[in-house]
């Protein structure tokens, strides 16, 4: 019998594949970074081929570090950087243009227009989301305008679309070889084009759009048997498939209405669990599907989506050579004892929530001759914490639940400055669980279900364990005054671009 689970978890900067086992402990695991593609200002791209090419060779070097093959895993899942928007030939897979990534602002303008008529909630009633550059719809939309021949050979079947999910299960199944073309409701919910409540693709909102009902995957569940994988994993069951922050709410066991995480990553994700009812928000959230497990009901999010998080780390790492090293950003803030009185937004690609400003440039405000590179860093790591607290204060407006502890995941939650602060500035207490990859670990749980390696949610909670608890230990004084200052340096950032 199958000892394992694997799960792809292919994300914005690098590609994973890891295998747990039946406790839910991570077996083994190998990763590896994909090229950023940067053609012009507010424009990001991926090479669709080069992130196949990393899940194949992470897939075989787990599979040789943990000393196992395909056959013992009972099944696989897939979690993937959620809108980021692919388009490829089905008779050969080749992509007819990179995969445009969802921090991409290029549709803006195209955004702008469709705004036009009903504002930014033009279509929130039926999807749950606002006009932003940020969804897969217009990215598609984009592609068929300004692609050459696209739009033929979309007219005519052979141009499908997916995000990164689909198109890594096409491949796993074989590709142009019988490829299973689907995407699962959570990814689907990203796209601006499914209807929360039918959980089918919008032929109004296809038809404005001017896509192709024939492109789109087919919806399913995010826990089922979707194929069988072929090459490296040759037999195993593909039966799992949610985008990576509702996967993280899966892995976090975040079950519960009334239940939130916040996955720390390239961005910043909080996703509070909202039960089979439908939360429209008032606050600038996004309403989104979490998961539907086989035939049991969906279940619906609120999610506060915040677009540079960890990426600020990095573009001080890249760009500004300040660092060498991502987690060198704590020790060179730990040099000082406080922000020095500057505030950095990083707003680099317009604000996300709860603001929803694609207007809105990066800044960093309150320098004085004073401030050195300590304090930079230092405002580099709160700007995350207070984007977090916005968030939160958005999700308690919407849903009247007052959170009691935030659950914490992603690669940023190994910073222990930056935790303390959060816990500081959210004023409850900051929760790190034993298994802090799980984003992964909750495509493997959607797999394993499928498959009958666990055999209920409950199997699940009971591998849930804490590693560290932050208590919050600033005066709530304190805590207003520097929320006031995030706020006010928030507002000096609007209406930059045009």
């Amino acid at each position: 019998m199958a000892k394992y689970v694997g799960a792809v978890d292919q994300g914005t900067t690098s590609t994973r594949f890891m295998i747990f086992d039946h406790s839910g402990q991570v077996v083994a695991f190998d990763q590896k970074e994909h090229e950023q593609i940067y053609p012009k200002p507010g424009w990001v791209e991926h090479d669709p081929n080069e992130i196949w090419t990393r899940t194949q060779e992470v897939i075989s070097g787990a599979l040789a570090k943990a000393g196992i093959g395909a056959s013992d895993l009972a099944a696989v899942g897939i979690t993937n950087q959620r809108e980021t928007t692919v388009v490829w030939d089905r008779r050969s897979g080749k992509p007819y243009y990179n995969a445009i990534v969802w921090q991409d602002t290029r549709t803006a303008d195209m955004v702008n227009e469709l705004g036009k008529e009903g504002g930014q909630d033009r279509f929130r009633d039926k999807v749950g989301l606002p006009l932003a550059t940020y969804f897969s719809g217009p990215k598609i939309a984009w592609m068929l305008q300004n692609v050459p021949g696209l739009k033929e050979a979309a007219a005519s079947g052979n141009a499908i679309f997916g995000n990164i999910d689909t198109f890594v299960i096409w491949w796993l199944t074989g590709g142009p070889e019988d490829g299973v073309h689907v995407t699962d409701v959570s990814n689907a919910s990203r796209t601006m084009l499914m209807d929360l409540k039918t959980l089918q693709w919008d032929d109004e909102i296809l038809k404005i759009m001017g896509i192709p009902r024939s492109m789109l995957p087919t919806i399913v569940p995010s826990s089922q048997v979707y194929g069988t994988a072929k090459g490296a994993l040759s037999g195993v069951p593909v039966a799992g498939d949610l985008g990576d922050q509702q996967a993280a709410l899966v892995g976090q066991t975040c079950y519960s209405p009334g239940e939130a995480k916040n996955t720390y990553g390239t961005g910043c994700f909080m996703l509070l669990n909202t039960g089979t009812e439908i939360v429209p928000s008032k606050s600038g959230l996004l309403t989104t599907l979490g998961y539907k497990m086989g035939d049991a009901a969906p279940v619906y999010c609120l999610e506060g989506s915040i677009a540079i998080t960890g990426a600020l780390v990095q573009w001080l790492r890249d760009n500004l050579g300040m660092i060498s090293r991502s987690p060198e950003v704590e020790n060179l803030a730990k040099t000082v004892d406080d922000n020095g009185g500057i505030y950095f937004v990083p707003a680099f690609s317009g604000l996300f929530a709860p603001y929803w400003r694609s207007d809105a440039r990066g800044a960093i405000v309150g320098l004085t001759r004073y401030v050195n590179k300590g304090h930079i860093a230092r405002a580099a790591l709160e700007a995350t914490a207070f984007q977090t607290a916005e968030v939160l204060e958005a999700m308690e407006k919407d849903s009247g639940v007052k959170l009691t502890a935030l659950k914490v995941d992603g690669g940023m939650v190994y910073n222990d400055t930056l935790m303390q602060f959060q816990s500081d500035i959210l004023g409850v207490p900051v929760i790190r669980p034993k298994v802090a990859e799980t984003t992964a670990l909750g495509a493997a749980y959607a797999a394993g279900l499928a498959t009958g390696f666990w055999s209920n949610l409950e199997d699940l909670r009971k591998n849930w364990q804490v590693d560290k608890t932050w208590e919050p230990n600033m005066d709530a004084g304190d805590r207003a005054t520097m929320m006031g200052e995030w706020k006010k340096a928030v507002t000096r950032t609007f209406d930059w671009a045009k």
